[in-house]
């Protein structure tokens, strides 16, 4: 099974345009002015939020320093250090605002996600920024909070997946009121003989801003104080186990934290609604080696795909559905996969299938992978539970789930032979199990060139496991997919006599 580039496809096309335009806002002021505050909402959107804050801070802070040097002052090194710093306190209360949204819309419902970040700059920077002694006291304008709105609504209909021409459309939108804008003000500036740069806003309607954003802020906290608890969760803590001596857990809450205790007393703590069933010291191996990569990589793994296929002219939905439509899911199924990552497979479940019906779990041991997965699930209106653990040591009851499979990661496990074991340990009887992942074609053609210090000098070459499938395992069947580039195993787990 193949799919077919569609070359310079209308999709195609729009792609190459849009990353064009991003490309030259680094080097266009004009267009820069757009497309900067996109990529800050992006960016600080994707990591967590006081990493996030941190490299915001760093990547603006060090481009305005060099660009800065001829303003520097030359009256000594200390007057040289303050003047350093102010612009390092600047440029970091440019960035709450960014910090602000990261915190808060993930819990706005619908439109109102995009309403965090101009309303925090809207309230905060014009009453922050003049305390700045440089550059005669900097100011924050209309325009420029218009500038956020914009930023933050084409990332929100990014996040949700809307059609090309639904974006088009309301960039279009607010391009035309930014004009009409921008022709108000030159004409006040021939009115007045003035250049005004826009129009500032004035200290008293910032604090009108403030409660609406501080409202926004306190409707964050009380949606998350809703969030279902595992306490909620009876079935799915019915099927955990302790994954060192499969002793069944029970759910205990103390000072407000709920955790999983094991009769032998192993304690095992949930954070962020996520049981831990993995220590650091745990990862060993190939395991620890690509757990850094999934740690770096899982705040924009899904944009990464999703920019890929679309430069590459590929239909996303069939490139996933070419081994999601192998599983046998029927309404109801209890779906469990063992390297989730950021649960995109979810999104792509056999056509037919109703999706409010089914008991989704995910296990990966990338926290971050697992934290984005968490936020996506709540973007695209799915449930899952989610567990941090190694699929070479499921938490899971034996015969638990009726579908089992898994996609990525499989190719550089510590131990593939058991981690499959695992997958035909936790799965019921007569279930068909799928393992995917990518062909030694494609590590060498893409994955050596883009990461190698995380693939090259391999000892051995990948190769799908069909040598660790067990012998009693029925209609073992290697699929070819993707050009030689995806391999998709499936083989059915035997019914019982």
């Amino acid at each position: 099974m193949t799919i077919n580039l569609k070359s310079f496809s209308r999709e195609q096309i729009q792609a190459w345009i849009l990353a064009l335009i991003f490309v030259l806002g680094f080097f266009s002021h004009f267009i820069g002015v757009w497309t900067g505050p996109i990529i800050a909402v992006w960016f600080v959107g994707t990591q967590r939020p006081l990493q996030g804050f941190i490299l915001l801070v760093a990547l603006n802070f060090l481009p305005s320093l060099v660009m800065d040097l001829s303003s520097f002052p030359l009256t000594g090194a200390l007057s040289a250090l303050a003047y350093v710093g102010w612009m390092l306190l600047a440029t970091a209360l440019m960035a709450i605002p960014f910090s602000i949204h990261k915190l808060v819309s993930p819990r706005m419902p619908r439109f109102a996600a995009t309403l965090p970040l101009p309303l925090a700059a809207g309230a905060l920077l014009p009453l922050l920024l003049p305390l700045v002694p440089i550059h005669g006291g900097l100011t924050f304008n209309f325009d420029q909070m218009f500038v956020y709105w914009f930023a933050a609504v084409i990332v929100w209909m990014w996040d949700h997946e809307f059609p090309a021409e639904k974006i088009v459309l309301a960039a279009s939108f607010f391009v035309t009121v930014q004009f009409a804008a921008a022709l108000v003000l030159l004409l006040a500036s021939f009115s007045s003989g003035a250049h005004p740069q826009g129009i500032p806003i004035p200290e008293t309607l910032a604090g009108v801003f403030l409660l609406p954003a501080a409202g926004l802020a306190v409707w964050a906290l009380v949606l998350s104080l809703k969030l279902p608890t595992w306490a909620d969760r009876p079935q799915a803590v019915a099927r955990l186990r302790s994954p060192n001596t499969k002793e069944p857990l029970q759910l205990v809450r103390e000072k407000e934290r709920e955790e999983l205790l094991s009769p032998s007393g192993e304690r095992f703590p949930i954070r962020d609604g996520i049981p831990i069933f993995l220590k650091p010291k745990d990862l060993t191996g190939a395991n620890l080696k690509y757990n850094e990569l999934y740690e770096i990589i899982g705040g924009f793994y899904n944009d990464m795909q999703r920019v890929t296929l679309a430069l590459r002219g590929l239909d996303r939905k069939a490139y996933f559905r070419a081994y999601m439509n192998l599983l046998e899911v029927k309404p109801g199924d209890s779906v469990l996969e063992t390297s989730v990552g950021t649960g995109l497979n979810f999104k792509y479940l056999p056509h037919g299938v109703e999706l409010a019906g089914l008991d989704l779990a995910g296990l990966d041991l990338s926290s971050e992978m697992l934290l984005n997965c968490q936020a996506n699930l709540h973007r695209w209106h799915m449930d899952a539970t989610l567990v941090l653990a190694n699929a070479e040591d499921l938490p899971f009851a034996d015969s638990s789930f009726d579908v089992v499979f898994r996609v990525g990661g499989s190719n550089f496990f510590n131990n593939r032979a058991k981690a499959i074991l695992e997958m035909i340990r936790v799965a019921k009887p007569g279930s068909l199990l799928l393992i995917a992942d990518e062909t030694e074609k494609h590590v060498q053609s893409f994955y050596e060139t883009t990461l190698g210090r995380f693939f090259k000098n391999r000892k051995q070459p990948v190769t799908p496991p069909l040598d660790l499938v067990p012998p009693d395992m029925q209609d073992i069947q290697l699929h070819d997919l993707r050009d030689g580039h995806f391999y998709a195993l499936t083989f059915r787990k035997p019914a019982q006599a």
